[in-house]
């Protein structure tokens, strides 16, 4: 019996060196923290697990709430959805007043909810503020501009901040979610962010094809960085959190260098969320004041022409009588914008095996837009 525990202490300690030295130690610290701190598996509610930076609002301004608040019953279908996709939150806002919001599993108005990719949406508009700023000529300003080394491969050379927005990179990356040694996993559990990104090459010409990388966003996310000259998070409360009054207080993931996690992880309240939904329906306008330009807001939200269901890392469907944009994070979090019916719905939950359509859209998204117009 001491023998074979013997070995099978040597072995499991052979495997775990084998895992450190293969570039895998970040699993034995996503382990620890999982299991010391919650969920083994990437939740809304991940904000106590790692470092992060705070977003300062300034001046909290509530919603109006609509004469007809939470008088609404909701359908059959929406209950059905978010019971099924474990939902903590659902709110609406129509004619830019409060309508409609519930929230489960412990978590209430006040609660900071993980936006996952969501966030990958709320670069590409600070990537706008930052052209307004001055802080770069337009979208198509070459991210070797900003990172000299791009300049050395053949096609890192041409890559803008327009293709990483778009998922036009051609970068060697594999957007994978499942298993424990993918990129992505790393990627939210790696101590040095930009280690990462900086050490993915090239597969294709940027511009050519669309494919949904990670990644992409993380390079964006530096490279606004170094052009803004201060850290992501402070740039967002400065012209978005700040202007539009948010109600609470936020909070961006980073990494051990105090690198935000560009891909994800803005911790926010759903109200806070829909006001990002309320400000890009609007294209830039709040309140009478353009807080982005209007044109730029409009580009963000046409779809390319390589994918016609993606535009600037928000998604869209054209394709039905009832058009709208939506924003998309993992485990189904959504910021729906309907302008025809002048809605936003924010949805957050914990379901990470969503059913999608020949474009990858969240069938969910549609069921949303869809039963809320008929019913407002």
């Amino acid at each position: 019996m001491k023998k074979t525990l013997t070995a099978i202490i040597a072995g499991t300690s052979a495997i775990a060196a084998a895992i450190y030295l293969s570039g895998y130690g970040f699993i034995f610290k996503a382990l620890a923290m999982n299991v010391k701190k919650g969920p083994v598996t990437p939740s809304i509610d991940d904000g106590e697990k790692f470092p992060s930076r705070s977003i300062p609002n300034l001046h909290p301004e509530p919603w109006e709430k609509d004469q007809n608040y939470n008088t609404g019953v909701l359908t059959e279908k929406l209950v059905g959805e978010l019971k099924k996709t474990r939902a903590s939150s659902l709110l609406v806002i129509r004619d830019s007043k409060l309508l409609y919001e519930e929230y489960w599993n412990d978590h209430d108005a006040s609660s900071l909810m993980n936006s996952f990719s969501m966030a990958k949406g709320i670069l590409s508009i600070l990537v706008g503020c930052a052209i307004d700023d001055g802080h770069l000529k337009s979208e198509n300003q070459l991210i070797s501009s900003v990172f000299p080394h791009y300049k050395n491969s053949r096609y890192g050379k041409h890559l803008t901040f327009r293709h990483l927005m778009t998922m036009q990179a051609g970068l060697d990356w594999e957007e994978e979610y499942h298993h424990p040694f993918s990129e992505n996993s790393k990627q939210y559990f790696v101590e040095d962010l930009a280690g990462q990104a900086f050490d993915i090459g090239f597969k294709e010409m940027p511009g050519h094809h669309y494919e949904y990388q990670s990644v992409a966003a993380q390079i964006l996310g530096l490279a606004l960085r170094k052009v803004i000259h201060k850290n992501l998070a402070d740039y967002l409360s400065e012209k978005i959190w700040k202007p539009l009054g948010m109600e609470s207080p936020a909070k961006w993931s980073i990494d051990k260098q105090g690198v935000e996690k560009a891909f994800c992880c803005i911790h926010a309240t759903a109200r806070d969320f829909a006001k990002i939904g309320q400000l890009i329906m609007q294209n830039g306008n709040w309140k009478g004041k353009q807080l982005m330009n209007e044109e730029y807001c409009k580009r963000m939200l046409t779809p390319t022409k390589t994918n016609d269901a993606f535009c600037f890392t928000i998604w869209a469907d054209d394709e039905h009588q009832l058009q709208y944009r939506f924003f998309y994070g993992f485990l189904g979090q959504f910021i729906i914008m309907i302008p025809e019916k002048q809605l936003v719905i924010v949805k957050t939950g914990f379901y990470n095996r969503l059913d999608v359509d020949d474009k990858k859209r969240p069938l969910q998204v549609k069921i949303f837009a869809e039963e809320f117009a008929r019913m407002i």
